[in-house]
């Protein structure tokens, strides 16, 4: 049975299983390179075709999609829903000139990453040039087990939230170095909460080494940023001497211009 009906199923008599349904098709369009079909997003919504057809029907009818052929792409409409969010805080706000100073000294790319859904979604970021196959931008998501800000997220965690999170979350290796052991996964992300860091070495994309620092308030973690290199042009000393430094700088200006309830971003 789909998730969404059996949330609905579970007795709570004012979850609307038509909106969520409509905001899980939206969010089918969020990794889509192109135009998206009906087939594709039943395929990934897990949803019957005549589900989809009518969520898709009503966005279009609503200016948030349009159609193109058999397919389907987002309008600029959309925006307004993610800017919403950005308008609603100032820490994305705040840490941009953090991040584009960063950038600028060290001379790679960095980013501004909260915890969401199992997930470090990006809700900051400068950009020296891209080093992955992906592009990486503001609403941008990855797995949390095998990225540099996911590790230091998982740090912070209770370890109450981390044993459920590694309980229910498959593994997968996007790469041959991904750890997917998860007695290892464990150990390294110890090893973080510890030393106040992680570096994740070609875990998610080879030629993609990154590390990160958390950003604490409160007595928890409540973001993290990150710097990527390629390990061919940056080596693990250099990382380690010459990038955590300034990361660890960024992160305590951050902190400290940042009001604590901006920092709440979970």
């Amino acid at each position: 049975m789909n998730q969404l009906v059996e949330l609905d199923a579970n007795g709570d008599p004012d979850f609307m299983t038509s909106l969520a349904r409509g905001l899980h098709v939206l969010r089918c369009f969020a990794n889509a390179r192109g135009p998206v079909t009906l087939a594709e997003v039943s395929q990934q919504a897990g949803l019957s075709r005549p589900a989809v057809r009518r969520c898709l029907h009503t966005l279009v009818r609503l200016g948030y999609a349009a159609r193109e052929g058999q397919a389907y792409v987002l309008r600029p409409k959309v925006l307004a829903l993610g800017h919403a969010y950005l308008a609603s805080t100032s820490l994305a706000e705040r840490a941009q000139p953090i991040l584009n100073a960063l950038c600028d000294q060290i001379g790679e790319s960095c980013s501004l990453g909260v915890l969401e859904e199992d997930r470090v979604y990006y809700v900051a970021r400068a950009e020296t040039q891209r080093i992955m196959s992906m592009a990486l931008r503001v609403g941008s998501q990855l797995p949390l087990y095998c990225t540099s800000m996911g590790r230091v997220l998982l740090a912070g965690l209770p370890e109450e939230e981390l044993d459920a999170y590694l309980d229910r979350t498959e593994l997968v290796a996007s790469t041959p170095r991904t750890v997917t052991d998860r007695t290892e996964l464990r150990r390294l992300i110890t090893k973080a909460r510890e030393e106040g860091f992680a570096v994740v070495d070609q875990e998610l994309e080879i030629g993609l080494r990154s590390i990160a620092v958390p950003l604490r308030s409160g007595g928890r973690t409540r973001a993290a940023i990150n710097v990527g290199v390629q390990p061919a042009r940056v080596s693990m000393a250099v990382l380690r001497s010459r990038v955590l430094p300034a990361l660890k700088k960024a992160v305590q200006e951050l902190g400290s211009v940042a009001p604590p309830e901006t920092l709440h971003a979970r």
